[in-house]
């Protein structure tokens, strides 16, 4: 492990509820009422309508991949013993999409459209779990 402590997330008011289903193993995004859609990243009023409807709802997390990149050098010092690192975007079944990281796959079997569930990592040090991906097959 490298020396240097990984920059985590820090979470909000606004994001707070989101980071607290990482936690319980869930994942929990905002919903819009008045937009008739379901929004990430979390806010206060929902996009387009401007409304103070947002509620949290439960989602499963499935998604598909939408687009990614192969990083062989490291995004920062931080992470200089986590390379080749896949970058990703995963688009959730339920709309939004989520930048993330793909994990338990090589580079060679990733491919953009290609179905994926969530892995729920943990760091205790930091007080938070984040929330990555792997191949759904």
């Amino acid at each position: 492990m490298n020396a240097m402590t990984r920059p985590m997330p820090v979470p909000t008011p606004t994001s707070q509820p989101f980071w607290d289903a990482l936690a319980e193993r869930r994942i929990r995004i905002q919903y819009s009422p008045s937009a008739g859609r379901y929004v990430f990243y979390p806010r206060v009023l929902a996009p387009g309508t401007l409304a103070d409807d947002l509620e949290w709802r439960e989602i499963s997390g499935a998604g598909t991949l939408y687009t990614f990149t192969v990083s062989h050098r490291p995004v920062s010092p931080h992470f200089v013993d986590a390379v080749p690192q896949i970058l990703a975007v995963v688009r959730w079944d339920e709309g939004p999409h989520f930048s993330t990281e793909i994990v338990n796959a090589s580079p060679d079997d990733v491919r953009v459209g290609m179905a994926v569930r969530p892995v729920f990592t943990d760091h205790p040090e930091a007080g938070v779990t984040m929330l990555r991906y792997e191949p759904a097959g």
